[in-house]
This record gives C-alpha cells, sequence and structure tokens, in this order.
C-alpha cells in the first residue's frame, strides 16, 4: 500500500471510497471540489457554490481554504468527528464538534481530485529565539530592561487581549512589556497603546515598553507620539531537543 493515493474527477463511489478509505486509516484526506458549505453553532453561516480545497487531518481538523487568504473559511479544531454521507445528488462531509455544539457540512457538487495521504510524522517543532524564552529570560533577568524592574505575571489575559509581561517598575508603576520576536511595526505599537489605555483606567500611570530587536521608522515615530517606550533585545538563541517519537500521528 502506497504513501498516496489520488483519484482525478472520481465517480461517486470512488468518492466515498477514498473518503472512508482516509477516515478509517487515519490518513490525511485533501479534496479539490465545487463544494458549497454550512455552519450551524456558535451562529450559521453559508458559503455559496465556489471551488475549494477541503483537507481533514487524522486528529479530526477540518478545514476549507478559499483560493484567497491564509485562513481556511470555515474550520472545526482538532477532536472533531468527522463523516461522510451519500445523498440522492450529492456526497457531504460532515465534521461535528461536541463541546460547544458546531456542525460543519460540505456539499459535494464536482469533484477534481481526491487524495489520501498516509503521513509519517514523528517530530515536534523545535524553536529557537521565540517570544516564550524571551519572556522566560526577562523574567530571570529583570534588569535587561531596567534597574528595578519586577515582572509580575505572563500571557495576562485582559479583555483586550493577551499581555506578554506585566509588572512593576523601581516606583511602582504598572509596566506593559509587548515583545516581538522580529522588527516591530506599526501593528506592534497599536497593540501595546490598547493595554495600555485599557488598563491607565483602572490603575492611572501605565508605562507600555515595546521588546525586540529592532523597530520601523514608521512604529518608532508613532511609539514616542503615544508616549511609549521601547528596548532593543534579541531573542536568546539556544536549541530545544526533539521530545521524540509520538505513540500517534499527528
Amino acid at each position: 500500500m502506497g504513501k498516496v493515493e489520488a483519484i482525478e474527477r472520481p465517480s461517486r463511489e470512488e468518492i466515498l471510497r477514498i473518503i472512508n478509505s482516509a477516515l478509517s486509516s487515519k490518513s490525511m484526506l485533501v479534496i479539490f471540489a465545487r463544494c458549497r458549505v454550512h455552519y450551524d453553532g456558535r451562529a450559521k453561516s453559508e458559503l455559496g457554490s465556489g471551488d475549494r480545497i477541503i483537507m481533514v487531518k487524522p486528529d479530526g481538523a477540518f478545514l476549507i481554504h478559499q483560493s484567497k487568504k491564509r485562513e481556511p473559511v470555515n474550520w472545526q479544531p482538532p477532536g472533531s468527528f468527522v463523516s461522510v454521507e451519500g445523498r440522492e445528488e450529492v456526497v457531504v462531509l460532515r465534521s461535528i464538534r461536541r463541546r460547544p455544539k458546531e456542525v460543519l457540512e460540505v456539499e459535494l457538487e464536482e469533484v477534481y481530485l481526491a487524495s489520501l495521504f498516509r503521513a509519517e510524522d514523528y517530530e515536534e517543532l523545535s524553536l529557537t529565539g521565540s517570544e516564550a524564552e524571551m519572556a522566560e529570560m526577562l523574567f530571570q533577568n529583570p534588569e535587561l530592561i531596567e534597574p528595578g524592574f519586577k515582572p509580575l505575571f505572563r500571557e495576562k489575559q485582559i479583555a483586550e487581549g493577551i499581555i506578554d509581561i506585566m509588572g512593576k517598575d523601581r516606583d511602582g508603576n504598572l509596566v506593559i512589556l509587548e515583545l516581538k520576536r522580529r522588527k516591530a511595526d506599526l501593528h506592534a505599537v497599536s497593540q501595546l497603546k490598547r493595554y495600555v489605555e485599557a488598563l491607565s483606567k483602572q490603575h492611572g500611570k501605565v508605562r507600555g515598553i515595546l521588546v525586540a530587536p529592532g523597530i520601523t521608522s514608521g512604529a518608532k515615530k508613532l511609539l514616542e507620539k503615544e508616549g511609549l517606550e521601547f528596548r532593543k533585545f534579541k531573542p536568546p538563541k539556544r536549541q530545544r531537543k526533539s521530545s521524540g517519537r509520538q505513540k500517534t500521528l499527528f
């Protein structure tokens, strides 16, 4: 049995067979098709007929991509239950998420290519110089920001988003650190500004510091205009060892 099986312009019977085979063997399923999409869950949505790529992964992740943008237009997370049903006129792929209850149905009107991939992949992504490593180093060495800085929280959730590091300076003022592993841009400044404005309503004076290996000229101008600060800091470069083979795929 080969790694890949693909059928161009499959018949109805071939579509059902390859989908059932992929689901039962925990293979990756990829379909190029003209389809309609129906979603019912926390809201309701309908996507009319169009050419899309449908991907189902062995962990239950279900993604539908259009020919634009990076993100899927519809998706279900890992852990969802996927099934297939042959109706009178169309084949329907269904994904059900139990908590919260969400149902995603794809009506396959015309299938151009149906394929399965019996993938083997036992490695985990190893990142160096990540924002998480930046946060870890700054927690261990807060003086890298400034003398007297005391970090209190990591990934602090507020209504406006997640603050990378929240702490206090030597004068007791609240300090927000926004970490970027690459050169900071206008979006990073806007993000920091939003957090500072939100917490200033509750805590009075709040300092916002953007921490990154560099900053664009436009971002620097906006930072100064908004009374925010910048600290140049390069992410640490240390290797993480692979955790070894997983017991199950994906």
